[in-house]
């Protein structure tokens, strides 16, 4: 009984769980600009932005810069169980921060959200849709999309915390 209540006060109250709104809208603007990038850009046909930028639909099949990509398919499920169980993982670490740990949280719930993103992609597609590609001349950078944007950076919010975090923590003590 004693451990049900701990539980329900760390989901309830003053938790980073608050935060996990922000998870939700990361989730839905990766999807919104997959679903556009996908009505609007023929799949590897690049369309040029500016000098570094271009919009190309591509499908990832593996993970970060195609690893595992030339595989036989068993990487879909393997990579997709594999982030669900990191995103878990998240969750529960972000029912154990405080409200007012604004680093930390906002780097779990910027990871959870773009996490999110691409686990749908990769199974309900079989690959993750990227569109942003950034080149300076002939050099390119991976292509990625709004989910990967929003996990690096949450991770950046990750370091912060390492940096300032415990400084937080004194000050609203």
């Amino acid at each position: 009984m004693a451990s049900k209540e701990l539980m329900l006060n760390r989901l309830t109250h003053k938790s980073g769980l608050w935060w996990l709104p922000i998870s939700v809208i990361v989730f839905y603007l990766d999807q919104l600009s997959k679903s556009m990038a996908t009505q609007s850009l023929e799949i590897y046909v690049a369309v040029h932005v500016d000098t570094y930028l271009n919009w190309t639909l591509m499908h990832n099949e593996g993970m970060a810069f195609s690893f595992l990509a030339d595989q036989s398919g068993w990487q879909r499920w393997v990579i997709g169980i594999i982030a669900m169980i990191i995103v878990i993982w998240l969750l529960i670490w972000l029912t154990k921060t405080k409200l007012d740990q604004k680093f930390l949280n906002l780097g779990l719930v910027f990871i959870i959200g773009g996490a999110l993103g691409n686990i749908y992609d990769r199974l309900s597609l079989g690959y993750v849709i990227d569109f942003i590609e950034v080149h300076y001349n002939e050099y390119y950078w991976p292509a990625f999309n709004i989910a990967d944007t929003a996990i690096s950076i949450g991770a950046l919010f990750l370091i912060l915390d390492l940096l300032f975090g415990q400084e937080d923590e004194n000050h609203s003590s």
